[in-house]
C-alpha cells in the first residue's frame, strides 16, 4: 500500500516487439523527493493516454526522443501543487504538463501551465482543451482549411482528436463524415456529436458505404489511422483535396510493412493529376496558435457547440493495460487515468 512518503511510477522495462504487453512495463515505489530552491512538488491527478506513446516505446528514428529503458513512461498530466519554491506557482495551483506515469513529481515549472478550473473540468486540459483538441484544431484549420459545403472525413471519429475535427468542420459549414469502430460509437458520433454520417470501419463493405456517404467525394481527409481506412478513402479524394496526417495508429504495432497491394504508384499519380496536398504535422509545429485554440475551443465548449466524452480508468497501476487497450481501439472517447482526487 502506498504511503504519503512514497511515490509510485511506471517505467519502461523493455521495448515491445509488435503490440506492447504488460511485461514491457514495471511498477516501482520509491521515496518522494523534496523540492529544492526553485522547485515544487506535484501530485498527479489525471494522466492522459494517447496513441503516440507506442512510438515513444520504440528506439526507431522519430521526431521525439524515445523513453529510455528504466525511465518513467512519457505522458501528459494534470497535477496539484503540494509545495512550491517556484515563483510562478503556489500551493493549490492546478497545472498541466508532461510529468509522466507517476503519482508525484518534482518540477521547476518548465513546460507547465496553470489550469483554470472555472473554464471546464480540469481533466479537459488533457483532452478537448489540451493536446488532442489542439491537434484537431490546427490540423483541420491550418492544413485542411475546410470551406462551406465541402466534405470532411475523419477516422477514429469518437476519439479525442477525431471527435473535435468533425465538430469544428460542422462549425465551419462543412459536412462531417466519421469512421469509427462499431455501431455504438457510430451512433454516438451522429446523435451526440452531430456528424452528418458515420461508417463502421469493421463493415465488410466499408468502401461502398463510405462512397455512399460522400456522394460528392472527399475534400479533406484528416488522417490518423492509415491502413484499410485510407484505402477506402483514397479513390474518393477530390481534386485539390487536403490530407493532414497526424497519426497512423493502424501501423503502430507492425513489425514490418504490409505485404498487401502497393499503392505508391497510384498514390503518386493521384497526387499529380488531382493536385493533392498531403502534410504530416506535429501539434507543436503550431505552438503559436495556442492562444487562438484556447479562445475558440473554450468558447465552443461553453456554447455546447463542441461536446466530448471521457473514458476513465481508475488507478496508476491500471495504466499499462489501458494503453494496450487503446492501441486495440477499445476506448470510447478520450482515455484518461484518474490517479488521485484533488484536495479541493
Amino acid at each position: 500500500m502506498q504511503t504519503t512518503e512514497t511515490t509510485q511510477r511506471i517505467v519502461l522495462a523493455s521495448r515491445p516487439v509488435g503490440a506492447p504487453t504488460l511485461e514491457n512495463f514495471r511498477l516501482e515505489e520509491l521515496p518522494i523527493g523534496q523540492p529544492g530552491p526553485g522547485q515544487m512538488l506535484l501530485r498527479t491527478l489525471w494522466l492522459s493516454l494517447d496513441p503516440y506513446m507506442r512510438g515513444r516505446m520504440s528506439d526507431a528514428p522519430s521526431y521525439a526522443k524515445p523513453v529510455g529503458i528504466g525511465d518513467v513512461m512519457e505522458g501528459g498530466t494534470v497535477s496539484e501543487v503540494l509545495t512550491s519554491n517556484a515563483p510562478r506557482f503556489a500551493k493549490g495551483d492546478i497545472v498541466v504538463g508532461r510529468t509522466g506515469w507517476q503519482t508525484y513529481a518534482l518540477s521547476d515549472g518548465s513546460g507547465l501551465q496553470k489550469v483554470d478550473p472555472g473554464r471546464a473540468p480540469i481533466s479537459a486540459a488533457l483532452g478537448v482543451l489540451g493536446m488532442p483538441g489542439m491537434t484537431a484544431y490546427v490540423g483541420l484549420l491550418e492544413i485542411g482549411k475546410p470551406a462551406v459545403g465541402e466534405t470532411v472525413v475523419v477516422a477514429a471519429a469518437s476519439g479525442a482528436v477525431g471527435s473535435v475535427v468533425g465538430q469544428i468542420a460542422r462549425i465551419k459549414g462543412a459536412r462531417a463524415v466519421g469512421i469509427a469502430g462499431g455501431p455504438d460509437k457510430c451512433r454516438f458520433v451522429i446523435e451526440k456529436l452531430g456528424f452528418d454520417a458515420c461508417i463502421d470501419h469493421r463493415a465488410p463493405d466499408l468502401a461502398a458505404r463510405l462512397a455512399s456517404a460522400c456522394p460528392k467525394g472527399i475534400d479533406v481527409y484528416f488522417e490518423n489511422v492509415g491502413g484499410a481506412v485510407f484505402e477506402a478513402v483514397f479513390p474518393l479524394l477530390n481534386p485539390f483535396a487536403r490530407i493532414p496526417v497526424c497519426g497512423l495508429i493502424s501501423m503502430y504495432n507492425a513489425t514490418s510493412l504490409s505485404p498487401g497491394p502497393i499503392l505508391l504508384p497510384h498514390l503518386m499519380r493521384a497526387i499529380l493529376t488531382k493536385r493533392l496536398t498531403f502534410r504530416g504535422f506535429i501539434v507543436s509545429d503550431f505552438a503559436a496558435r495556442y492562444g487562438d485554440f484556447v479562445r475558440d475551443v473554450s468558447a465552443w465548449v461553453g456554447e455546447r457547440r463542441i461536446k466530448y466524452r471521457e473514458d476513465i480508468v481508475e488507478g496508476l497501476e491500471n495504466t499499462p493495460r489501458a494503453l494496450i487497450g487503446l492501441l486495440r481501439g477499445e476506448n470510447f472517447g478520450k482515455l484518461l487515468v484518474r490517479v488521485a482526487p484533488a484536495s479541493t
